[in-house]
């Protein structure tokens, strides 16, 4: 893949939606761990979904484009330790999931909302625990300070963008939970394993930007 500035600008700006899908739109394509069930037999969480959005952060350096990702806090309830990308629920306050995806990035990893630059939305993708996540893409400044929230994040590291954008390391895995087999994508950066929801994103990310490298991987 091309790892050029240019290329993935125009890239975002021919395959992003511009504008974020409602909760109810009935032509966005929701996508979550159950559309990986060969046999369809997958039980899709029931409405009403929870609403929730995460920042994909791309951050452009020397060497390329990277993303910034988290390792989220030992210490937290839910998903702790795994690589997340920056986000949460969205509040009824927040007036769209925009707004709540650079309010949660600057509570777990100090980014300035007003630093990103904003440049388009993913299909949402439903989490096998009801959430309906809206991604948000957006470029950081290469001299943005990331400033860890310890309650919550445990260190902010980055990935080469062509490392994510690579559907070879993307490996079709599956486990039993709550008495059903789940099948999640996964994939291993040095020492890190993204795996779940995120690695889900960054999949349908890759499928979006990428779409001459669309065939799904198996595992």
């Amino acid at each position: 893949m091309s790892d050029t500035r240019a290329d993935f600008l125009a890239r975002a700006a021919s395959h992003l939606s511009p504008d974020p899908p409602g909760p109810d739109d009935p032509t966005s394509n929701p996508r979550g761990d159950h559309s990986l069930d060969p046999d369809g037999s997958a039980v899709i969480p029931p409405p009403p979904h929870r609403r929730a959005a995460v920042l994909v952060p791309v951050v452009f350096r020397v060497g390329g484009p990277r993303l910034v990702l988290t390792q989220r806090a030992a210490n937290l309830r839910d998903h702790s330790g795994q690589v997340a990308l920056p986000g949460g629920k969205i509040d009824p306050a927040d007036p769209g999931p925009a707004d709540a995806a650079l309010r949660e990035a600057h509570e777990e990893i100090g980014l300035a909302p007003e630093s990103v630059r904003l440049l388009g939305y993913l299909d949402p993708y439903l989490s096998g625990t009801g959430f309906l996540v809206t991604p948000v893409i957006g470029i950081v400044p290469d001299d943005a300070a990331f400033t860890p929230n310890p309650s919550e994040v445990a260190d902010v590291f980055e990935v080469p963008l062509p490392v994510l954008m690579d559907r070879e390391r993307y490996v079709l895995e599956a486990r039993v939970w709550q008495g059903r087999t789940r099948r999640y994508y996964a994939l291993t950066f040095e020492d890190r394993l993204i795996w779940g929801v995120t690695a889900g994103i960054l999949n349908n990310l890759r499928e979006r930007l990428y779409p001459e490298t669309s065939t799904h991987p198996t595992g």
